[in-house]
């Protein structure tokens, strides 16, 4: 994933870390054909059993008790850019333990998840780091949502597994306790990725060439350098897979929004991609309408697969009708899937006030704590840290009980193709009775593509 560092404020650079970590996350996923995901309708894993196991006799390792076990989360809820943008995953952790410990717990072991708010500064995240592993002697880790992990080189030192985490900064492809959601092939050897370069696919490029037939595709982001090196990598990734690549620049003090949309209309652009924030894409949408630009597509990010686009988008709703997301994880609304269906089960019964906010970012949280469940099932009485890694490092690809594309920490050269699959949807305020939605565009499986690979310097 690629992650900025703040050269004119945070407000754009956590923004386009997001941003880059949604478009690029088919990347670190599956290297598996279709025909892998055919079991994923059983809501079963292979290798988890199908029984729960009592509790051990006593304390297996560290944060585990006969009766308990405790877990750790950290999250910048409070940070420049608000308390929603962040803690999406927390909310989703949180809803899982809570379902969990209400049927008998982990492994019948009751759940303590101790949260701690790191304000997304580097100073606040070492705290938190210090106080869950030295004063509360957490187990591990999950659901991590981090601006800034300062203090991932103190998680690895000790041995702390981190299940699942948001792979916000590179902290989960240098580390090797530190096991993202996406998975990744790289070392994680203490150095980022391979030797200090990342990979990124074309696989979600392809695929809206593919199926809607884009060919000219725009790129809008800031004058500022976080942006502009997204904008670049974007740019050859379309390159790639054969499109024309139109650029616009705006000033991150005052942009042009109206000068934007103009120009990309006059170049014919039936596509548009972007490193911008929430607000700027926004803004852009509304220039977009009052401009008449229509496109096949505006492709938001992962972070920006939620319900909230329906209040966010008004005054757009042209736009807000061409917005499409892609990425790893299957849509939150394929409530026909069983463990989806299970995940909105628990958000509601645990945060009933935020089912206009459900987000593929909670449900990403929802399953790095199902993660961590399946690796303790799988330790049987003897529950240990090194048990759980094996079970996150194993050859078998990890599917979420068919909620996630298949993933694994298997790692391999740096490749130049990779078979990678996602999930895409289209928002349609139609759909779903009139009350709006995403709609999967993908199918019951999801789209595979063996696709190049771009190397970037993170």
């Amino acid at each position: 994933m690629i992650a900025g560092r703040a050269l004119i404020g945070p407000r754009v650079v956590a923004a386009l870390s997001v941003v880059a970590a949604g478009l690029l996350a088919a990347s670190c996923g599956t290297r598996l054909a279709p025909s892998a995901f055919t079991t994923a309708s059983t809501g079963l894993d292979e290798a988890t059993p199908t029984t729960t196991v009592g509790p051990s006799s006593g304390a297996t390792d560290v944060g585990i008790t006969a009766t308990t076990i405790t877990l750790g989360l950290i999250v910048s809820k409070t940070s420049p850019l608000g308390q929603e943008t962040f803690s999406g995953p927390m909310y989703g952790a949180q809803a899982y333990v809570n379902a969990l410990n209400a049927a008998g717990g982990l492994a019948g072991h009751h759940v303590d998840l101790d949260v701690c708010d790191d304000g997304a500064t580097g100073a606040g995240n070492t705290e938190c780091v210090r106080q869950l592993i030295d004063g509360d002697h957490v187990f591990a880790f999950v659901g991590n949502s981090i601006f800034n992990y300062a203090g991932a080189a103190y998680v690895d030192q000790h041995g702390v597994p981190d299940v699942g985490g948001q792979p916000i900064t590179n902290a989960y492809d240098q580390y090797s306790h530190l096991w993202s959601i996406y998975g990744t092939q790289s070392p994680r050897d203490g150095v980022v990725g391979w030797d200090g370069m990342l990979s990124g696919g074309t696989e979600i490029y392809h695929y809206f060439a593919s199926t809607l037939g884009a060919r000219t595709a725009g790129i809008v982001a800031y004058n500022q350098a976080d942006s502009q090196r997204f904008a670049d990598l974007t740019a050859r990734a379309l390159q790639r897979e054969g499109y024309t690549v139109v650029r616009e620049q705006l000033d991150f003090a005052v942009p042009s929004w109206d000068s934007a949309a103009i120009d990309l209309q006059s170049h014919h652009v039936d596509i548009l991609f972007d490193a911008l924030d929430a607000a700027g894409n926004v803004s852009l949408c509304r220039a977009m309408d009052a401009a008449g630009l229509r496109v096949k597509a505006k492709v938001v990010t992962v972070q920006s697969w939620t319900d909230t686009v329906r209040t966010d988008y008004q005054g757009a709703t042209t736009c807000r009708n061409s917005l499409y997301a892609a990425a790893t994880t299957r849509n939150y609304m394929d409530t026909d899937n069983a463990t989806v269906k299970r995940f909105r089960d628990d958000m509601t019964a645990s945060f009933p006030d935020r089912d206009a906010k459900v987000s593929m970012w909670e449900l990403e949280g929802w399953a790095s704590a199902q993660w961590l469940d399946d690796a303790v099932q799988s330790c049987g009485r003897s529950i240990t840290r090194a048990c759980v890694e094996a079970y996150l490092a194993r050859p078998t690809p990890y599917d979420g009980h068919g909620v996630l594309a298949p993933r694994d920490f298997i790692v391999t050269p740096m490749p130049t193709t990779r078979e990678s699959c996602i999930f895409a949807a289209h928002w349609q305020d139609d759909a779903y009775g009139g009350t709006g939605g995403w709609v999967t565009t993908t199918g019951k499986d999801p789209y595979c593509y063996d696709a190049p690979q771009i190397s970037y310097s993170p």
